[in-house]
C-alpha cells in the first residue's frame, strides 16, 4: 500500500517538473519518501535527521526549505502551526481529520470524528468547493491534568504543614 503511495507521489512530482522543465534531482525524490515513510506529523529537523541518519542522503537545510515548498503547493505535503511549532503531514489521498492540542506540553494527537466530519461534508459554501479540512482543539492532556492535580495536592498539603507550625 506504501509503496503504491510513493509511486503515486512521485508520478505527480514528476508531472509537475516536465510540464515546468524543472530538474529531477535526487534530492526532491530522498526527500519525498523520506516523508511518505514518517507516520504521522514532522518538523524541519526531525525530517533533516532522519534524511541524514536513515537514508544516508544529507541535504542542506535551504534545499530541504524549498523542496517542502514545493510539496506544499503541490499538495503533497501540508503544513500545521501547532502551539510553538510548526510541523508538516503527508498529505496525498490523506482524508480530512480533527487534531487535539494540549496548551501546556504541546502533545498534538489525531483525532477520528466522522460527526463532525459528516458535519463539514455536508456545510455548503458559497462560490467554494472544499477540498478538505483540518480542526484543532485545544485543552489539556490526561498527563498534564494528572501533574497538575499533583501539584496542587502538594501545596495543598504544604499550606496544611505550615499552618499547624
Amino acid at each position: 500500500m506504501k509503496e503504491s503511495k510513493i509511486a503515486a507521489v512521485e508520478r505527480i512530482l514528476d508531472n509537475y517538473l516536465e510540464m515546468n522543465n524543472h530538474r529531477k534531482t535526487p534530492e526532491r525524490y530522498a526527500i519525498l519518501k523520506a516523508i511518505y515513510n514518517i507516520n504521522g506529523h514532522f518538523t524541519l529537523e526531525e525530517l533533516n535527521e532522519r534524511l541524514a541518519s536513515e537514508q544516508k542522503f544529507p541535504v542542506s537545510r535551504a534545499t530541504l526549505y524549498n523542496t517542502l515548498n514545493l510539496f506544499l503547493s503541490l499538495r503533497l505535503v501540508t503544513r500545521h502551526r501547532f502551539q510553538g511549532s510548526t510541523k508538516y503531514e503527508a498529505c496525498y489521498d490523506k482524508k480530512s481529520h480533527c487534531h487535539q492540542i494540549c496548551t501546556i506540553c504541546g502533545k498534538v494527537t489525531e483525532v477520528r470524528s466522522p460527526d463532525i466530519i459528516m458535519a463539514v461534508e455536508n456545510m455548503h459554501l458559497k462560490r467554494f468547493r472544499k477540498d478538505g479540512f483540518a480542526l484543532y482543539v485545544y485543552g489539556i492532556c490526561s498527563n498534564c491534568q494528572s501533574q497538575m492535580t499533583k501539584v496542587k495536592k502538594l501545596d495543598k498539603q504544604d499550606k496544611q504543614k505550615s499552618k499547624t507550625k
